[in-house]
């Protein structure tokens, strides 16, 4: 049954459409979406959207069920006015794979005016970087292929903090794992750019392999590897419908930018390739990220707001994060905060989502020295379901990145004094979760003595092992022991709540029981 059908997203040129019949991230039924008596599209997602309308014009939608042509909801929506349309091809774009089109595309973005959209048609462009320009929107069309180089020669890069003229302040431009550094400009890179749309079916391809980016993933060539898409302090952005494959490193990084809006995105690498996390908002404030499928060989979505200097200096936290009708594989884990949070993460919500043979479902990440403003606060996860994730949720406070990671500062288990190194959890929340097939614990909890985790609540969950569950010792912490089905493993909690919680292993041997709380181990 249709709980709610709405548009929530529009441009000229098209119109995304949520249909909440239940489903998460797929339906629960195939649709048919009418548009005017005629514009017609298969929908078997919660989130779709109709391209190729007319700007400026009115639309009757109607949504029916495709097994028994019964209609199941309507509603009137609209596109966008639009003041010119620049296709690519005029200014010099051969979109033969061969010709470097990066400039004749620039000069379009460059040329577009207020209000105006660039075409990116049908066709194979090679390009190297190409940079946001306010005000307009960007299709890549069905059929239209952005085609990376990957010599490191070809690419412009970013310094990672300038000194300003008058000598009293820095403008920061590159960065690399939470700090300054020079890098490689994004393939799509946006600076102070605002109401931007890049939207559309085509396709943004990175070209990395073991060859050329992978090969030396923790050293300086030149500069830092580049992201696929970077946006440093923009505002009002939206990415909608495009396909993301094969990043040099991260796949899209906004850093220190609000208002975004990233719609049923595909990003994509092998699940074997290097730093390769999907979404990595970093220091930013109101972003929405719905109906994203990813398939990556890193973190699916990595939430960070700076390592260190970045951190403490401009003390912004990541905050008012939305996730939701999303579909994350195979990578190192679903949602991640840290390691990187200097500032702090609040008010994060993820719900309606499904999680799918990724190693972690929740993984927090800190440690001793990422300070007293590194502070996780008001976390929610609902309506989740997860399937082959190893462990479905991971609080480490001893994560040993870095090169003092495993020093007896960041590792002693004792308790420590607490001063302006000392990083905080306060409240996390997992509310009707699902997880079946999973392989070594439910969660481990691990907090600092110091200054221990405040408060976890469980609510409406179940949890059943896989047949092959085994024993395995946490990632990234010195000095805990293998474990193997320990259900909820919980060190330095100040409270634990369990409501209706079941925990099964492979052969029904009942883990934890409905109604246990404050199930701490010391």
């Amino acid at each position: 049954m249709i709980q709610e059908f709405k548009a929530i997203y529009n441009t000229s040129r098209c119109i995304t459409f949520e249909i909440a019949d239940g489903g998460i991230y797929d339906t629960k039924e195939t649709y048919e979406l009418v548009l005017n008596g005629g514009i017609r599209l298969k929908a078997d997602k919660v989130i779709n959207t109709i391209y190729n309308l007319e700007p400026d014009t009115v639309y009757e939608a109607e949504l029916f069920i495709e097994r028994t042509g019964e209609k199941a909801g309507e509603l009137t929506c609209w596109t966008k006015p639009e003041t010119v349309t620049l296709n690519v091809r005029d200014f010099g774009a051969k979109g033969d794979g061969i010709k470097d089109d990066t400039l004749a595309i620039q000069a379009a973005i460059m040329g577009c005016p207020k209000g105006g959209r660039v075409l990116i048609p049908e066709g194979t462009y090679r390009f190297v970087c190409l940079f946001l320009k306010s005000d307009i929107d960007i299709e890549l069309a069905e059929g239209a292929e952005l085609t990376a180089v990957t010599e490191r020669e070809e690419f412009p890069y970013f310094p990672g903090m300038v000194e300003t003229s008058d000598g009293q302040g820095e403008y920061n431009l590159g960065t690399w794992e939470g700090d300054p550094g020079r890098m490689f400009c994004g393939l799509i890179t946006g600076v102070q750019a605002k109401n931007v749309n890049l939207y559309g079916k085509g396709v943004i391809n990175g070209n990395a392999d073991f060859e050329n980016w992978w090969k030396y993933t923790k050293e300086q060539k030149l500069a830092w590897r580049p992201r696929m898409v970077f946006l440093n302090n923009c505002e009002n952005i939206v990415m909608e419908g495009i396909t993301v494959l094969n990043a040099p490193s991260w796949n899209i990084h906004p850093y220190f930018s609000k208002k975004l809006r990233f719609i049923r995105l595909d990003i994509l690498s092998p699940k074997d390739s290097c730093n390769t996390d999907g979404l990595d908002p970093e220091s930013c404030e109101d972003v929405e990220i719905t109906g994203v499928h990813f398939s990556v060989g890193d973190d699916c979505i990595a939430i960070k707001s700076g390592k260190l200097y970045m951190g403490k200096k401009y003390k912004t936290p990541c905050k008012n994060i939305r996730i939701r009708q999303c579909s994350m594989n195979d990578g190192h884990g679903s949602v991640v905060l840290g390691s990187e949070m200097g500032a702090g993460i609040c008010d994060l919500s993820v719900r309606d989502c499904k999680f799918t043979d990724t190693d972690r479902g929740l993984r927090i990440k800190t440690r001793r020295g990422r300070g007293k403003d590194a502070v996780i606060d008001d976390v929610e996860f609902s309506n989740i379901v997860m399937d082959g994730v190893l462990t479905p949720f991971v609080v480490n406070c001893f994560y040993f990145c870095d090169a003092d990671g495993k020093s007896e500062y960041v590792q002693n288990k004792n308790s420590l004094p607490v001063d302006e190194r000392t990083p905080e959890i306060k409240k996390l929340v997992f509310r009707n979760i699902q997880a079946k097939n999973v392989h070594y614990a439910a969660a481990v909890l691990y907090g600092l003595p110091e200054k221990k985790i405040g408060e976890v609540v469980f609510e409406n969950i179940n949890v059943s092992y896989a047949k092959e569950a085994g024993c395995a010792e946490p990632a990234m912490m010195c000095g805990i022991t293998p474990m193997s089905r320990a259900g909820i493993y919980g060190v330095n909690l100040e409270k634990l709540t369990l409501k209706n919680v079941d925990i099964t292993g492979q052969d029904g041997e009942v883990i934890v029981t409905k109604g246990v709380k404050n199930l701490i181990k010391e």
